[in-house]
């Protein structure tokens, strides 16, 4: 991992933006890296836009923002038309296609997309896809070990109902999965 990586996380209110950037945030943390999250939402939420920043580093966190993040994650159009151009070059913009009616434009980025709400009806599960794509993500990124991550579900979700912390880890380890098969 570089010694710093910010991850930029960008949909509208109700699909589990916030929710990504907190789970990859305390993920982090919990394997000790030194971790900052940055929410940012429209006043309206439910529908509304919604971002968020997660910073990842080995060292101290001097500034938990950025113009220019190495990852974004864009779950619909309007995330890919906004942060498309700022992701650094040679980084990667990770998209939802199925809610992203067109292809990325830029050359100089890595680009994965993945049906991520298809694969969520696949497994049942239509309120996990933000967990889907974070397993993905995760397990092609490397930026914390998967098995790590497992452990950490029942502190991640400490008082949730067991079939919700059940549901979750179903989600997120379809999104492992497809992205070992996949990407």
């Amino acid at each position: 991992m570089k010694k710093e990586n910010q991850i930029l996380i960008a949909g509208f209110g109700g699909q589990g933006v916030l929710s990504m950037g907190h789970f990859l945030a305390h993920s982090a943390m919990g394997l000790g890296k030194h971790v900052a999250w940055v929410p940012s939402y429209g006043a309206e939420m439910r529908g509304g836009t919604a971002n968020c920043l997660v910073t990842i580093s080995n060292e101290e966190i001097y500034s938990p923002l950025t113009e220019n993040p190495l990852t974004a994650i864009v779950l619909n159009r309007p995330s890919l038309d906004k942060f498309e151009n700022r992701v650094q070059s040679d980084g990667w913009l990770i998209v939802n296609s199925s809610m992203v009616d067109r292809e990325p434009e830029r050359q100089d980025i890595n680009i994965l997309k993945l049906p991520l709400n298809e694969l969520a009806e696949n497994i049942g599960n239509t309120r996990g896809a933000n967990m889907i794509l974070l397993g993905a993500y995760m397990q092609k990124s490397q930026i914390v070990n998967i098995e790590d991550v497992l452990s950490l579900f029942e502190v991640i979700y400490k008082g949730k109902a067991p079939e919700v912390i059940e549901n979750n880890r179903k989600a997120f380890l379809a999104g492992v999965e497809w992205a070992k098969k996949n990407w």
